[in-house]
């Protein structure tokens, strides 16, 4: 069972009792607001997608403010107002050494333009806005094993300071399936990213999409309609890596959200538990 899932409760009648929340109010966290259907929704000030249902989405970056104010104008002209509380989070250092230099600090014109490329195909997958709100299929862990890296944590390469680790990092043996963490639709299928090698994004809705790299081989085709898991590839050792494992992404737009929240504890083998 997900950790992300849950049964919204509406109290009461009152249009300003119709709001009730499901996931971590905290760094790192994604949020489902329940509202009435036709309600309109905006968080600091920014509107944001309401499902045919009354079912929208906050997400929480590695470092989100403190509060974040919550606007909803109800069907009937009323509005509900609220600020809620944000919880910080402490994030480890890890530090990986043993990369090739050329992919810790790439220099060349060829490599910098592959890298503008995948990021340009990364960005626009990260704009998209779709209606369906797949994402109601709650999440799951895409592959089993112990977590090598963690959502936050500032990463050393090679003793050089890079950005925080943007995911989670599951070490599972090569050739292992990865399935797909929730329904939505394949959106990116990469053979050969610069830094992600085989890469798949999936589109869950209203904005929030997943990313599944370092594949050695991919087993959906872009476009294809897929079920919470879905065998979407096979755990490889491609891009930027010094050992085979899946590294798990998961987005709102484009904030980066940590995906072991969402699919709640890992169900791992005593035989496991002492890895990674």
């Amino acid at each position: 069972m997900s950790a992300f899932l849950g049964v919204f409760l509406l109290a009461g009648n009152a249009a300003a009792a119709s709001l009730s929340f499901d996931g971590p109010l905290t760094q790192g966290g994604l949020v489902v607001g329940k509202t009435e259907p036709g309600a309109r929704v905006s968080i600091d000030g920014r509107p944001v997608r309401v499902s045919s249902e009354g079912a929208f989405l906050m997400g929480f970056g590695r470092d989100a403010e403190k509060t974040v104010h919550l606007r909803l104008d109800h069907p009937d002209g009323t509005r509900t107002e609220k600020t809620l509380s944000v919880k910080g989070r402490a994030y480890k250092v890890q530090r990986i050494d043993g990369l090739p230099e050329q992919q810790v600090t790439p220099r060349t014109p060829e490599d910098l333009a592959r890298i503008r490329d995948d990021n340009a195909k990364i960005a626009t997958v990260r704009n998209l806005d779709t209606a369906k709100a797949w994402f109601a299929s709650g999440f799951q862990w895409p592959v089993i094993g112990p977590l090598s890296g963690v959502f936050g944590s500032q990463r050393i390469l090679n003793g050089e300071p890079r950005r925080p680790h943007n995911g989670v990092d599951v070490a599972a043996p090569r050739g292992t399936t990865v399935t797909a963490a929730a329904d939505g639709v394949v959106v990116l299928v990469h053979p050969d990213m610069f830094y992600t090698g085989k890469t798949v994004m999936i589109d869950h809705g209203h904005g929030l999409s997943s990313v599944y790299v370092h594949m050695d081989d991919i087993l959906i085709a872009d476009g294809q309609r897929i079920s919470q898991g879905t065998p979407i590839g096979i755990v490889g050792k491609t891009g930027r890596v010094t050992g085979a494992h899946l590294h798990w992404g998961v987005s709102l737009f484009g904030t980066l959200l940590d995906p072991a929240l969402l699919a709640g504890p890992m169900n791992l083998p005593a035989a496991q538990k002492k890895g990674g």
